[in-house]
């Protein structure tokens, strides 16, 4: 089963949280903040009002309580506008 977005609508998976510190700590899961980078894993065509401007396989930066949350085959993804997508990292 596929998640295939509409719209101005992309689909994006997590970048896995850091699990130590820099200095080596772990960090508890809970403790752990919901990342804001994103994997951007399929988009939708866009409209006339919000352009598609990115791709499959950017890595982006969203705002951070955007989207819906869906879970598929065990896996979770967000499910945004592209409008609450802030930068694409190069």
């Amino acid at each position: 089963m596929t998640i295939k977005p509409l719209a101005d609508k992309v689909l994006l998976s997590q970048v896995e949280a850091e699990e130590t510190t820099a200095s080596g700590l772990f960090i508890a899961a809970s403790a752990q903040e919901k990342p804001e980078f994103m994997n951007v894993e399929a988009v939708g065509p866009g409209t006339e009002e919000n352009p598609m401007t990115i791709s499959v396989g950017d890595k982006v930066i969203i705002t951070k309580y955007s989207g819906t949350e869906v879970k598929l085959d065990g896996k979770e993804y967000i499910i945004a506008s592209v409008k609450d997508i802030l930068a694409v990292i190069e």
